[in-house]
């Protein structure tokens, strides 16, 4: 069996032969190391390649194969967007700066429940800048490439997860999103990506950006890999104070329940005016599959938009306030400049935006009180050309990099869980994202939604040569 054929199979599928012993978790291992041997230099996922630990994990997780114990991913490979920890690796968050630290001494908490779980870290991935991206170009590592046309942005920030998994190279990767950095790089590169409910996951050890916009999550090729993974993540953390109560959802179960009785609109007013004619074709095809036809309006959305740029200037300025007094010469000046605008941000402009986001959750909540699902454009045009500078949106040239992100900002800012679900418009061969946005905690919801187009084929994703 190459490995081609082990590994562009969905991950649930390796954990059931693994399980089987069909395949021994090693054989997965290694397939996985060839894929990065001979794609990794043309697409420029990895910064950290950790062979010898990924053999020892599948080693022991062959081991617990003839033991007769069962692990939900057993030698699923993985990797994690490097802002992640991975015990003796040097945590780098995309940046030249951090490669001065010592080795991580532990790992990030979600690294060790994929471990329990019987995931095999393969490595670290490329990421923007102190996750300060949505286009998978960093200046110190390189940029991450598209898959499908290497011309092309993988998205950001978490633009090596979308790379790695959309190439084969992995089964899945672990990202972080901030303000649509796990669904823009879905996105661009015909991933499925899960953002949970801001507080569900656990954030110990991972390199922060915005501490009260940041989310983790997983990045796969289908909605059940996203389910399992979120199954595996969920457990409450005290080494996490971000981290909110909640009883943990299976929902791996809620998947084969369907979408019966669910009450899923289309996000009309912003989303659509700023929206160019790939990202209308994408949610028009998937609202005819789900047999949607309500629209609705968010309330405001684009001054939510401009909050939460307010709010994630501010906070991650504070954070980089020493370094930058230190060490500006070493950021990505484009970087540096962002954070350097962020510290000459009124606080009272911070606080408006903070009272502001109280109400706009609150009348979100009411919106959900009349419908179960949103659904909205993840992007509002398919990967740019590397490079890419400027765009037309709504009629106006504007700059490319802020404005990849104007339909996942909006979501992120009260923390609602959505999963980004691919579509090839006819006649392309660039893959576009829709999100599939769901009330707070029930990432159940969304991912039913996503799981059924997935089945109907609505979303079936053309694979990328390995």
């Amino acid at each position: 069996m190459s490995a081609f054929d082990i590994l562009f199979r969905p991950g649930h599928e390796i954990a059931a032969d693994v399980r089987a012993r069909r395949i021994s978790a090693r054989e997965v291992t290694e397939a996985a190391l060839d894929a990065i041997e001979a794609l990794d230099g043309k697409l420029n996922a990895f910064t950290d390649v950790t062979a010898e630990r990924a053999i020892e994990e599948a080693n022991r997780v062959d081991a617990a194969m003839i033991e007769g114990k069962s692990l939900p991913l057993a030698g699923v490979p993985y990797a994690v967007k490097n802002l992640f920890d991975i015990e003796g690796v040097v945590t780098r968050a995309g940046s030249k700066i951090n490669r001065d630290n010592a080795p991580a001494t532990a790992d990030a908490s979600l690294v060790t429940q994929m471990q329990k779980a019987g995931a095999v870290l393969i490595g670290g991935v490329n990421m923007g800048e102190y996750a300060y991206d949505f286009t998978g170009e960093n200046v110190h590592d390189g940029a991450s490439l598209n898959p499908h046309d290497p011309a092309r942005m993988s998205g950001g920030s978490s633009g090596g997860s979308g790379t790695a998994v959309a190439s084969g190279m992995v089964a899945l990767s672990l990202g972080s999103d901030t303000n649509g950095s796990i669904r823009v790089p879905s996105s661009f590169c015909g991933l499925y990506g899960l953002k949970p409910t801001f507080g569900r996951l656990s954030r110990a050890r991972t390199f922060p950006f915005v501490a009260s916009l940041d989310h983790l999550g997983p990045i796969a090729r289908s909605p059940r890999d996203l389910a399992a993974a979120f199954n595996a993540l969920q457990f409450p953390d005290p080494d996490d104070r971000h981290q909110l109560a909640q009883r943990p959802l299976d929902v791996e179960r809620a998947l084969g329940t369907g979408i019966s009785g669910l009450r899923i609109a289309v996000a009309g007013g912003y989303f659509r005016d700023q929206a160019g004619s790939e990202a209308l074709a994408a949610v028009e095809h998937v609202a005819k599959a789900l047999g949607a036809s309500q629209e609705v309006t968010l309330p405001e959305v684009h001054r939510a938009r401009a909050a939460a740029y307010v709010i994630t200037t501010s906070e991650s300025s504070a954070l980089h306030l020493q370094r930058l007094q230190t060490r500006a010469g070493d950021y990505d000046p484009d970087t540096r400049d962002r954070f350097l605008s962020g510290a000459m941000v009124p606080a009272a402009w911070y606080m408006a935006a903070q009272r502001f986001r109280t109400w706009f959750r609150a009348e979100m909540e009411h919106l959900f009180e009349t419908v179960d699902v949103i659904l909205a454009p993840a992007t509002p045009f398919p990967a740019l050309l590397s490079g890419t500078k400027e765009v037309e949106l709504a009629g106006n040239r504007v700059p490319a990099r802020p404005n990849i992100g104007i339909f996942a900002q909006p979501i992120s800012f009260i923390g609602l869980p959505v999963v980004a679900v691919p579509v090839w418009p006819a006649g392309t061969h660039l893959p576009i994202g829709v999100q599939v946005i769901a009330p707070a905690w029930r990432e159940d919801i969304a991912l039913r939604v996503a799981e059924a187009l997935h089945q109907a084929g609505a979303t079936a994703a053309p694979v990328a040569p390995l």
